[in-house]
């Protein structure tokens, strides 16, 4: 437990702490994940001579400082504030900056603004699973041509009517997940936590022969229509009756060595304690109109420190939001070295391909190192 970072008690994880002045790798988690997640990795980089510190990040696993109630203030789980925790983290780890910056899923756009915000004390960064987009913009050169403000969430709200009109109707996941009964939802599903967690972590990995993603043509509802039901949900029913048809079978369970049974216990046993509410606040964050007016004080920046993005060849989240890739790629980066899908691996990167992942980030580290001495 660390004590007393941006008004929190954070729980890591950690390797290679044996020796001192190790160069920092932080590793930074999404939903429905813990600093557990990074299990299989953090030996890994260890060996390699770094200090691995994977947190529980706000509103998850035994870090605390944090409320576990829908009705309380989202502020605290802003982007921002939860930008602050990872920077606050590094500070009282006893480091000036970061040598590697990892962040998967939801933490991929808490390291990305780490590298907007802070490219002193982050000073390369990984995106994992999901692309950047950008930083979001002032409307540009209105003064002459009057054009009206952009209205937000227009476009969402569009897509959920046109979801919604579908035989049978659809809902994305991210609408489902911001409301009041998600948490209970999640908590107490049918089939038990057990079964439900398997299901949701095999349906979203390679192991499921039905995730076979590719890019969107377009933003529509027919498009999406294509996406397996744990991200386009069939509408009316919740995320553990929609993923349930998928449950693998005791021989698939017993194949999967990535997430064994006695490693599943570790997630059951934690958010059979917590409940999910405090990871879902971050997907309500997203639709928050003040905590995303905040960011654009940001408006026009770009991670301009040397970055990289990995996903997993069978992981749609790679394209669910169509055209984030080639945006992250030609707007919102200067120097992205490279867009790297792994094979075997579905959303749960660090778990499934572990060596494949660990040889790619000190790669990268590498190069980055290079550069650095390059410009000496």
């Amino acid at each position: 437990m660390i004590n007393g970072v941006n008004g929190l008690d954070v729980h890591i994880l950690e390797a290679g702490f044996e020796r001192p002045n190790r160069p920092l790798a932080l590793l930074l988690h999404g939903f429905p994940d813990l600093a557990y997640g990074w299990r299989h990795l953090m030996p890994l980089l260890a060996d390699a001579g770094y200090h691995v510190v994977a947190p529980d990040q706000r509103g998850f696993g035994r870090t605390t400082g944090w409320v576990n109630d829908y009705d309380a203030p989202l502020a605290p789980f802003s982007l921002l504030n939860v930008t602050r925790d990872a920077l606050g983290l590094v500070s009282a780890l006893g480091y000036k900056r970061t040598a590697l910056l990892v962040g998967h899923d939801f933490g991929s756009p808490v390291a990305a603004y780490c590298a907007v915000v802070r490219p002193d004390v982050f000073p390369s960064v990984v995106l994992m699973s999901a692309p950047f987009p950008g930083t979001p913009a002032f409307p540009f050169n209105t003064a002459e041509s009057g054009a009206p403000p952009a209205q937000p969430n227009i476009d969402n709200q569009k897509l959920a009517a046109a979801l919604a009109a579908l035989d049978p109707p659809r809902a994305i996941y991210q609408q489902y997940l911001s409301t009041r009964e998600a948490n209970h939802d999640l908590s107490y599903p049918p089939q038990g936590l057990h079964a439900f967690l398997r299901t949701f972590f095999y349906v979203k990995s390679a192991d499921w022969p039905g995730n076979r993603p590719r890019p969107l043509n377009a933003r529509t509802a027919k498009e999406f229509a294509q996406i397996p039901h744990y991200y386009v949900m069939e509408r009316g029913k919740t995320m553990p009756k929609n993923v349930a048809p998928f449950q693998p079978s005791a021989a698939e369970v017993t194949a999967c060595k990535w997430l064994t049974d006695p490693e599943l216990a570790v997630y059951v046993e934690e958010y059979g304690r917590t409940g999910f509410q405090g990871g879902l606040q971050t997907y309500r964050v997203y639709t928050d109109p003040v905590l995303n007016a905040e960011l654009r004080l940001f408006s026009g920046r770009t991670i301009d420190v040397p970055s990289l993005f990995i996903g997993g060849k069978s992981d749609w989240a790679t394209y669910v939001s169509p055209g984030a890739l080639d945006v992250m790629r030609t707007k919102a980066t200067t120097r992205m070295s490279d867009i790297e899908l792994i094979d075997g691996a579905g959303h749960w990167i660090q778990q499934e391909q572990p060596a494949r992942l660990s040889a790619l980030l000190l790669a990268f580290a590498k190069q980055v190192a290079a550069g650095d001495r390059g410009n000496d």
